[in-house]
């Protein structure tokens, strides 16, 4: 990564609003770590945040609708699945911030029932006053969204499926320095990061902002297509910085918990969910974090270094509820 390993970033210039409570908390976890073997693991909790049950998102969040708010937007469309954790969390934050809230949502996860179909995130999607639209496939969401600008009154600011654009990576590129500094204040000169990579955006801000190694763990595409979007979306954001564009080198990419695909859980993701709940108390998701635990757990298991181990905990708490009867057959 040459010298720009572990450099700071000038995010001053980039409009940005208050959403969240930093840092979070950046946790150790002695009992998972003897559990998993490993010397040291440190828990970084962006679970943790008051506004719509916190979340990874709200940092993204934070210069995507800092950048709307410039641009004087009084719209926001986005994108997700049923249970999308970045839908619930882009609701939340357009009502603290009096915007009007499109949320297109694709019914694409193999899941049905009325867990899946109407608890969890999309119950709260609709408590924080968005407008759910609920679509069968892709071709059916992009009639929705030409509708929706169509009738659009006023200005419209588009985010992507998760937030995953170089302006929302901004928000991992400082969830980066973030982290080293309470590294360094525990005496930790050096660490690696296990991260979950759906859409890329949180990965490629790791990716930027950390010169150590980095664990990518797949939740929605196989290895070598993750790759290359985090690759790609990395490398533009670089350029919004005005930064080189970052190596891969550094970064490792696992597959092997993705299971049938996004949003399916398989069963070392719901060990993995167990592990962390009978060990440290912490919740995860089946979704995002269960794959990344389940990673964490084969990776531990062939890893003989003795350096420190951060698990980034990127939050997803309601949307295990749209998995109740999935959950309850794991943990009984």
């Amino acid at each position: 990564m040459g010298r720009l390993a572990g450099m700071s970033f000038d995010l001053e210039r980039f409009p940005r609003v208050s959403l969240g409570h930093w840092p979070t908390p950046l946790e150790e976890a002695p009992r998972l770590a003897e559990a998993l073997g490993l010397k040291r693991v440190l828990i970084k909790r962006d679970d943790v945040n008051p506004l719509g049950v916190g979340g990874n998102k709200l940092r993204k969040l934070e210069f995507l609708l800092g950048k709307a708010l410039a641009d004087g937007v009084d719209t926001v469309i986005t994108f997700g699945a049923l249970q999308t954790n970045h839908g619930r969390l882009t609701a939340a934050a357009c009502a603290k911030l009096g915007l009007r809230c499109e949320l297109v949502l694709t019914a694409k996860v193999p899941m049905d029932g009325d867990a899946y179909e109407r608890s969890g995130n999309i119950t709260l999607d609709r408590l924080f006053g968005a407008n759910v639209h609920v679509c069968a496939d892709i071709e059916e969401s992009g009639k929705v969204y030409d509708r929706l600008v169509a009738e659009a009154t006023g200005k419209v600011a588009t985010f992507p499926v998760g937030g995953s654009s170089p302006v929302g990576v901004l928000g991992y590129v400082a969830a980066a320095e973030e982290i080293r500094a309470q590294l360094a204040e525990r005496g930790i000169e050096k660490a690696r990061i296990v991260v979950p990579h759906g859409s890329a955006g949180t990965a490629a801000g790791i990716v930027l902002g950390w010169p150590w190694d980095v664990d990518v763990a797949c939740v929605g595409h196989p290895a070598d297509e993750s790759r290359e979007t985090l690759e790609q979306l990395a490398g533009e954001t670089a350029e919004l910085l005005g930064v080189p564009k970052p190596s891969l080198d550094r970064v490792r990419i696992g597959d092997q918990a993705l299971g049938p695909g996004y949003g399916v859980p398989t069963e070392k993701v719901w060990q993995a969910l167990g592990l962390f709940g009978r060990t440290e108390g912490v919740v995860l998701d089946p979704v995002y974090t269960g794959k990344a635990a389940a990673m964490l757990v084969e990776w531990a298991a062939a890893d003989e270094s003795d350096e420190p181990v951060v698990f980034l905990h990127t939050g997803g708490l309601p949307g295990l509820f749209g998995y109740a009867p999935q959950a309850s057959a794991a943990f009984s």
